[in-house]
């Protein structure tokens, strides 16, 4: 194959195998050296703050796939607010809620403000298992059916994001 200058070539005569940037060498017809289209190396490219945190997306996603929803739920735990109810979801089962689920659960408690009923305890206005019920389908949903791309879209309107990301609480 004609070297067309559009071609890296990588030799190896260090005895590590990696090379400097020194040691770029004149190749003769007779040698057969590697070539690698210089569309494939890209060593200018800088990640953007963008890539990083779809790149966090991408690999949450993907952790969250991984983690089973419990299919034996209906403790019946008292709860005042959604939020309270998912905090005590996590320490009982010992997972983390997708991210996507605790903003819901917060946007829930929020929409209470106002009605009749805001200063009563929730598991009052809505039955405790069928409250868990409800988050743990939501949490099917979110594990299972977001984009990572989404998520990360989220992530970058959104600077303190982490806040709503629980820390992982067991290994896969």
């Amino acid at each position: 194959m004609p070297w067309d200058g559009n071609e890296v070539i990588v030799s190896s005569d260090s005895s590590d195998g990696w090379e400097s940037d020194t040691d770029v060498k004149e190749v003769s017809s007779d040698v057969k050296p590697a070539v690698i289209p210089a569309a494939v190396i890209e060593l200018d490219k800088e990640l953007t703050p963008q890539d990083i945190i779809s790149r966090r997306a991408e690999m949450y996603q993907e952790y969250m796939k991984q983690i089973p929803v419990p299919s034996l739920h209906g403790s019946a735990v008292p709860f005042n607010t959604w939020q309270e109810l998912a905090r005590s979801l996590k320490l009982l089962y010992k997972q983390p809620l997708h991210y996507l689920t605790n903003i819901c659960l917060k946007q829930w408690d929020k929409a209470r403000i106002g009605t009749n009923n805001e200063y009563l305890p929730l598991d009052g206005v809505i039955h405790p298992r069928k409250a868990e019920a409800t988050i743990w389908l939501m949490e099917e949903v979110h594990r299972l059916a977001s984009s990572h791309h989404h998520l990360a879209n989220l992530w970058l309107l959104d600077p303190m994001h982490q806040a709503f990301v629980d820390p992982v609480f067991k290994q896969i």
